[in-house]
């Protein structure tokens, strides 16, 4: 409504001066006098401006007119174009004009505008391979996803603008939460320009969460091949999509492929664990315990873990407790010092009731790198040795409080899972999680902060009130002992002054 107002005022301004101007200069005295072969003109003021504006039409006239006898002659020498573009070219310039104000509104973040002015560059230009992408990167600036996915399923039409419609359709999908169609959208993608890394990338995800495993590794190794990946990343990366293609035979039930995929997982990657575990595993299934207990070795220097040791004692599961704690003395030899063969051989040592060893084999991880589980084997400890309940219950309530240890933790959100997958559970990242502490929280949890001073101020209490008791049972006994003898010595008295 405004710039509507300020037009009309502008209007009405541009004809009030020409209409004082033309009065102005029909009132002023004087004027030109012009001579063309021999004969004089004399020209008012006013007749001099017309004069002038008519000399102007006419220069401008006859370039124009030179300009279309130029490209008459260039379309009689055989330029069947020529005429074509002379009356195209203003329109051409005005289009494209109109694109370059487009392309500035849209990196300016105005989409409407954008919108707009790319119509205007479609009317002169006819080059939609241009305006519609233009169009459609300014409706999703908007927030029209309609218009977009219009527009973008009009560039689909064009040879040269197809992997953009493509592309830009599978944003739209994976907004939307779609992942079916965006899946077969990453597919063509992919087939028109393997090489964007973008479009490897997103295939890659979307295939590894639909567990599309061997669609997976096609990618990967379309990565590797196209430059865009290292090769030491591909490796541990096509043995974790070779670890989870086994693990999904394993629920089919194909034991023979299944082994054969986690031998080959390990052989890809041989520190990574669950890979490590599953082809131990199957070494032992087909009578191997050889080589299920060297890549164990392997691994387990590499970084000792839990699943390890279990996988270990599965090689001999009738041996006795002393014989596992000699051939397990053989796995962890090169990792004395870690917290986990510390725990590892306490724990062997009190299933052997082995209780001053297993103290010694612990050491002082419960003071260096308490967790739960270290302070759990303590108390074990100090049951087996015969303490009493105040301290054995004092490190299992110090366990509430204290950290669980190493965890599969993702490296992008930090997210804890109870078990290792190949993408993260809540940020789908792929090949994210690591075995590690996780990041600590500020102070003790709401539930062992309230049972702490509860189960140890019971326990203090119990027995500063057990000893009291004693105390008053000594004091009690002394005097029921020192009674008889007063007696004994009144009635001897008595006798004495009889």
């Amino acid at each position: 409504m405004l710039w509507s107002l300020i037009k009309i005022i502008a209007f009405v301004a541009i004809v009030a001066g020409l209409t004082f101007g033309s009065i102005y200069l029909l009132e002023s005295e004087g004027g030109v006098m012009v001579t063309v072969a021999g004969v004089e003109y004399s020209l008012g003021p006013f007749q001099t401006a017309l004069a002038l504006i008519a000399l102007v039409a006419a220069v401008w006239l006859f370039i124009k007119a030179l300009g279309l006898l130029v490209a008459t002659l260039k379309f009689l020498n055989g330029d069947e174009t020529a005429i074509s573009r002379y009356f195209d070219r203003n329109r051409e310039k005005k289009g494209y004009q109109a694109l370059a104000d487009s392309v500035t509104a849209l990196a300016s973040g105005e989409g409407r505008t954008a919108m707009e002015k790319a119509r205007l560059a479609e009317k002169k230009l006819h080059k939609p391979e241009l305006t519609n992408l233009i169009v459609a990167q300014a409706a999703e600036m908007s927030g029209d996803t309609k218009k977009a996915e219009e527009t973008y399923k009009k560039l689909l039409q064009n040879e040269g603008t197809r992997f953009v419609g493509i592309r830009g359709l599978m944003k739209q999908k994976l907004e939307a939460g779609n992942t079916e169609v965006a899946l077969k959208l990453a597919e063509n993608a992919f087939a028109l320009k393997p090489r964007h890394v973008e479009v490897q990338d997103t295939l890659l995800r979307l295939q590894t969460e639909s567990k599309d495993w061997k669609g997976a590794r096609g990618t990967l190794n379309a990565k590797l091949r196209h430059g865009t990946l290292p090769r030491d990343v591909h490796r541990r990366r096509d043995a974790v999509l070779a670890l989870s293609e086994a693990k999904e035979l394993i629920a089919e039930d194909a034991s023979i492929e299944t082994q054969e995929q986690a031998i080959e997982a390990n052989r890809l990657s041989p520190d990574l664990i669950p890979a490590a575990v599953m082809a131990a595993r199957g070494y032992v299934a087909k009578g191997k315990p050889r080589n299920a207990t060297r890549l164990i070795k392997k691994a387990w220097d590499a970084q000792p873990h839990p699943d390890l040791a279990a996988a270990f004692a599965e090689i001999a599961p009738e041996e006795t407790p002393e014989a596992r704690i000699k051939r397990f003395k053989t796995l962890t030899k090169n990792t004395a010092s870690h917290a986990e063969t510390k725990m590892l051989m306490a724990e062997l040592y009190i299933a052997a009731e082995d209780f001053p060893e297993a103290r010694r084999a612990l050491g002082d991880l419960v003071e260096t790198d308490a967790t739960q589980r270290s302070l759990t084997i303590m108390a074990a400890i100090e049951r087996g040795e015969g303490a009493n309940d105040a301290v054995v219950k004092g490190y299992l309530a110090k366990a509430l409080s204290a950290p669980r240890g190493p965890q599969w933790v993702c490296d992008t959100c930090h997210n804890i899972h109870a078990e290792w997958a190949p993408t993260c559970d809540n940020c789908h990242s792929f090949d994210t999680l690591s075995w590690t502490a996780p990041p600590e929280t500020e102070g003790l949890s709401e539930t062992g902060a309230a049972m702490l001073p509860l189960i140890i101020g019971a326990l203090e209490d119990h027995s500063e009130a057990e000893a009291e008791d004693a105390e008053e049972a000594d004091v009690v006994e002394g005097e029921a002992t020192e009674a008889p003898a007063e007696a004994e010595e009144t009635p001897k008295e008595e006798l004495k002054s009889a």
